[in-house]
């Protein structure tokens, strides 16, 4: 910890949950935990908060080691609910607060103001329910009424839909320019990219997998990923991305790879996208 009180960054590397429901998650993240991973990433929509509480709980990791991140659903946006419903949450979760909590998206047609949510959140913040505060798929104007509201320095990431056919530049340009974190989720597309020909052949070159690269790439721009799996194989394969570097050719022949194929667009939901 820092002595201003500013808890360090979100860490690069975690392990997502989304889709995995019941005994599935309670699998996953026990692997996950298992193989080394440290960071969980869910959310109050995904419905599976009670079971990642199971699962760390009979893990045997120490909380103290873990960093795990949730998120506000739409529902619970105004003043008197967020806190009450980021409570629940922890009980689920079976801690006493969160490493990052996140608004999951914006709110549908304005409903609650930015600053009424992001003001509530900060609240949480300082009754000591959550350590950081966030949001999701927000654009850059939604970004800029988060930052009028808190402040950037409050705001640790934004996570969003970002993979090599959706680089998302203008976005993360803007919250880099902001000192604000990009987390990527969807990172690989859900497994469109790992097929495909340009990151086929770095892989080759490396002795990796398609996947380690894609990740390897995320996080080589300063992006954190939070990949999910069922899979243990597939568990300890990504985790070893965290070792993999691409050369500079081999960064912008991804780079190359961009064609704004956005695959997850909810319609009520999404912000009108950069």
């Amino acid at each position: 910890m820092s002595n201003d009180n500013t808890p360090s960054p979100i860490p690069a590397f975690g392990l997502g949950t989304f889709r995995l429901k019941g005994q599935v998650v309670i699998d996953s993240v026990k692997t996950g935990l298992e193989l080394g991973y440290r960071t969980i990433d869910t959310a109050q929509i995904y419905g599976n908060e009670a079971e990642v509480g199971q699962a760390i709980a009979e893990s045997g990791v120490a909380r103290g080691e873990l960093f795990v991140t949730t998120k506000i659903w739409t529902d619970n946006y105004a003043k008197d609910k967020l806190v009450p419903s980021l409570k629940d949450s922890l009980a689920k979760l079976r801690t006493d607060h969160v490493d990052l909590t996140l608004i999951h998206w914006p709110s549908p047609g304005n409903a609650v103001p930015v600053a009424e949510f992001m003001g509530a959140l900060a609240e949480a913040k300082a009754q000591g329910l959550t350590q950081r505060i966030g949001v999701s798929n927000f654009n850059v104007a939604l970004m800029k009424e988060a930052i009028a509201a808190v402040g950037a320095a409050q705001i640790a990431t934004n996570q969003v839909e970002l993979h090599p056919y959706l680089q998302n530049r203008k976005l993360a340009e803007f919250a880099k320019s902001q000192g604000i974190h990009i987390t990527s989720y969807m990172t690989l597309a859900y497994g469109k990219v790992i097929h495909d020909p340009a990151i086929e052949a770095i892989a080759k070159a490396h002795g990796a997998t398609t996947a380690q690269v894609v990740l390897a790439w995320a996080m080589q721009l300063g992006y954190a990923v939070i990949p999910s799996s069922t899979k243990r194989v597939n568990l300890e394969g990504n985790l070893k991305a965290r070792q993999l570097r691409l050369s500079d050719a081999e960064m912008a022949q991804i780079a190359a790879l961009d064609r704004g194929e956005r695959l997850t667009d909810p319609a009520g939901l999404s912000p009108a996208w950069d």
